[in-house]
């Protein structure tokens, strides 16, 4: 994990590479698993039970019921419950209501570029060249990915949603590193989860009764649950601090391609050759933002 005054590394060791790629797998394929939980449950309903499911995994887990070490990191635990899990959870269960699992996940794939913004707004990061030109080839491939798939204002509507979820995901990246710095990954993502559980139920708990659950659709509910909403944002807030979030948002790179070939490949789903180009641009695009040599790291408040 790197200090508060140290640089972030400028390359991955394989410690590194192997979280990014456990947790680009698992969220990739939770893209797959939601379309799938559609079929059982309402889309509200969705994003409950895999925020429930996540907090039941990390509740066995003893070490995450490590207090806090400074009370006040519960502000930015409840902002994290609303706009890490609550929020984006639904936006992208209903989103796969109008857009297919595949271009879901590929507009994701914008997710480190939004993340970089952010740690250059709110974090102070140097605004170099091979920095804008990375923002600038990526917000292209956003673009390309998204409008060869819009097909009325439904579609529209779903690329819309995902792209906000994207825009909470980047910032709860940049929110999260120094307060699971300062606690750990467990009790933090813990926590968070909790709170998202209180916000959400009231509006996910009720769709219940009007489900039809079927044995496929519970084991693709567990699935997203205890691994993509729980072992899988463990995994990542680890990352965060040992590389911080910059470059832990690597791993979306590779989660548009779980996405691809799980949708494409298993589910069926159609994706327009342009759009393929524009994966192409967002990774080169991401690639080239979050490379750009050290960064400083924030000092640590509290």
């Amino acid at each position: 994990m790197p200090s508060a005054q140290s640089p972030l590394p400028l390359r991955l060791a394989w410690g590194d590479w192997a979280l990014l790629v456990s947790v680009a797998v698992t969220w990739g394929s939770s893209f797959w698993l939601i379309k799938i939980g559609l079929e059982d449950f309402p889309p509200e309903t969705v994003a409950w039970l895999r925020i429930l499911l996540g907090a039941l995994a990390l509740t066995v887990i003893p070490g995450s019921w490590r207090p806090l070490r400074h009370p006040s990191d519960w502000r930015g635990i409840t902002l994290l419950g609303v706009i890490w899990m609550a929020l984006p959870f639904v936006l992208f269960t209903v989103a796969e209501q109008h857009i297919s699992s595949a271009l879901a996940g590929m507009i994701n794939g914008a997710t480190p570029l939004v993340t970089t913004v952010f740690a250059v707004l709110l974090f102070g990061h140097a605004l170099g060249p091979r920095l804008v030109g990375g923002l600038a080839v990526g917000f292209v491939g956003v673009l390309i990915i998204g409008l060869p798939n819009v097909e009325g204002a439904a579609s529209l509507a779903g690329v819309a949603m995902v792209l906000l979820a994207v825009t909470c995901y980047g910032l709860s990246f940049n929110i999260s590193g120094p307060l699971q710095a300062r606690n750990g990954a467990l009790p933090v993502i813990w926590r968070i989860q909790l709170v998202a559980l209180v916000v959400s139920t009231a509006y996910g708990a009720p769709g219940l009764a009007d489900s039809t659950p079927t044995l496929t659709g519970v084991l693709a509910m567990v699935a997203l649950g205890s691994l993509g909403t729980g072992l899988g944002f463990v995994l990542f807030a680890i990352l965060v601090g040992r590389v911080g979030a910059p470059r832990a948002a690597i791993n979306n790179y590779l989660v548009p391609v779980v996405a691809l070939v799980l949708g494409a490949g298993l589910a069926g789903e159609s994706v327009a050759p342009l759009s393929v180009a524009g994966i192409a641009l967002v990774l080169v695009g991401a690639y080239v933002a979050t490379s750009s040599g050290r960064r400083r790291v924030p000092p640590t408040p509290g």
